[in-house]
C-alpha cells in the first residue's frame, strides 16, 4: 500500500494530489528594475508542478517590505503581470501555487528602501543581522519603530498584495510571519518593546497578526489561507523569553481566522530540530487545521510523519531546489541530485532550472 505522504488532501477548494510541498525559497533572480519574476521563475515553477503544493519565494507586498536585492513583488503592474504568467504556467502543468507574502521590518538595508529611509519595526532595535544588497552583504540598518497610526496603513499593504496575488493567478497565499521578519518581530518579545495596543502581553503582540490575517481573509477563503511560524528559531538575531507562550496565542489566532494550515518552522531556520520536549504538541493544541511541518524532513521521516497522524503536509526546501521532480524521486524512493549552495542566491539558469529529472539521468 503507497504512503499517506502520497495521499490526497482537501485544502479549502482544492484537492492536493500529495502531501509533498515545496516550501518558499528565496533565490534573489527577480529584475534587477522592478522586481519582478520573468521568464526563468516560470521555467522553474513549472518544472515543480507536481509537488502537492508550491508555496513561491517570499514576496514583499510594497517598496518598504524589502529586505534583499531582487527579491520580487506584488505592488505593481509588472510584477502582478510576471506572477500572472508563472501561475498560468504551472496550472497548465496541473501544479497548485500560493504567494507567500513578505514585510521584512527591520531586516534591510537604507539602500533598499524608498528614498533610502530607515526600515521600519515594532521598536527601534538593531538586528545583528545582514542582508545583501548591490555591492554584497551589508549589516542591517537600524530601524525607525513605527507609529501606532502607521499599523493600518501596513495592513491595507498587505490586504493590496493578497488582492494582486488573487489577480495574478494564485490559488491561496501564506502570511510570513516567521524568520525574524516584521510579524515575527512584533509576536517576539526580544524585538518588541511597545507600550501600546500591539505591545505588552502575547495577546497584545499578536494583534497585529491579527489584523493581518483578517484583512487577507477577506480577499481568499480562509481555507485557502496559510500562515508560517518559527517559535524555536534566533534567525535574524530573534529571542522570546517563552515562545511556547507567545506562540500558542499566535496559533490561537489562526484557529480564530480559520485558516487552512499553519506551516510550522521545526527548530532552527536552516539548522537542527532543537525543539523543547513537548513544544510542539502544546502549540498544536491550539490549532484544529491542516499542520504542515518543515526543517530537515527526508522521505522516510515524512512518511512516517503523515502516517502517524501528526503532520498533514511536509515542506521541502533545498530538496526542492535540486529535484524539479521531487515527488516521483520519493514515490520511486530513487536517488536525489544534490543541491549547490553555490547558486541558491543570485545568478542565471545555473543552479535554477537546470538541474536534471529522474527521467532524464536515467
Amino acid at each position: 500500500m503507497e504512503p499517506k505522504l502520497f495521499s490526497p488532501l482537501e485544502l479549502g477548494d482544492l484537492t492536493l494530489p500529495n502531501r509533498i510541498v515545496m516550501a518558499p525559497l528565496t533565490r534573489n533572480r527577480a529584475t534587477l528594475e522592478g522586481d519582478a519574476p520573468h521568464a526563468l521563475h516560470t521555467t522553474y515553477y513549472t518544472q515543480r508542478a507536481s509537488a502537492g503544493l508550491i508555496i513561491s519565494e517570499a514576496t514583499q507586498i510594497s517598496p518598504e517590505g524589502k529586505g534583499y536585492i531582487q527579491t520580487p513583488g506584488i505592488y505593481s503592474d509588472e510584477q502582478v503581470a510576471g506572477w500572472k504568467t508563472v501561475t498560468d504556467s504551472v496550472h497548465a502543468a496541473g501544479g497548485r501555487m500560493f504567494l507567500q507574502l513578505w514585510h521584512v521590518g527591520r531586516i534591510s538595508h537604507v539602500s533598499l528602501q524608498p528614498e533610502e529611509q530607515a526600515p521600519v519595526a515594532p521598536s527601534a532595535i538593531a538586528a545583528n543581522s545582514q542582508t545583501f544588497i548591490s555591492t554584497g552583504f551589508a549589516d542591517v540598518s537600524e530601524p525607525r519603530a513605527l507609529d501606532t497610526g502607521e499599523v493600518a496603513r501596513i495592513v491595507a499593504d498587505y490586504r493590496k498584495a493578497a488582492e494582486n496575488a488573487k489577480a495574478a493567478g494564485f490559488d491561496g497565499i501564506e502570511v510570513h510571519a516567521a524568520n525574524g521578519y516584521l510579524i515575527d518581530q512584533f509576536l517576539r518579545d526580544g524585538t518588541n518593546k511597545r507600550d501600546d495596543a500591539y505591545g505588552g502581553t502575547p495577546e497584545q503582540r499578536s494583534l497585529f497578526l491579527a489584523e493581518v490575517l483578517e484583512a487577507v481573509t477577506q480577499v481568499f477563503p480562509p481555507k485557502q489561507v496559510g500562515v508560517r511560524f518559527s517559535p524555536f528559531s534566533d534567525f535574524n538575531d530573534m529571542a522570546d523569553s517563552d515562545p511556547v507562550a507567545t506562540f500558542a496565542v499566535a496559533m490561537a489566532r489562526a484557529e480564530e481566522a480559520g485558516l487552512g494550515y499553519v506551516h510550522m518552522v521545526e527548530g532552527q531556520m536552516g539548522g537542527p530540530r532543537s525543539i523543547p520536549n513537548g513544544a510542539i504538541d502544546a502549540l498544536k493544541a491550539n490549532y484544529s487545521g491542516v499542520y504542515m511541518a518543515n526543517n530537515a524532513y527526508d522521505r522516510q521521516m515524512a512518511i512516517d510523519a503523515v502516517e502517524s497522524g501528526e503532520v498533514d503536509l511536509v515542506a521541502f526546501g533545498s530538496l526542492f531546489i535540486a529535484n524539479p521532480d521531487l515527488v516521483e524521486r520519493f514515490r520511486k524512493d530513487a536517488p536525489l541530485n544534490a543541491p549547490d549552495p553555490q547558486t541558491f542566491y543570485g545568478g542565471d539558469a545555473a543552479g535554477y532550472t537546470d538541474y536534471p529529472t529522474l527521467e532524464e539521468v536515467t
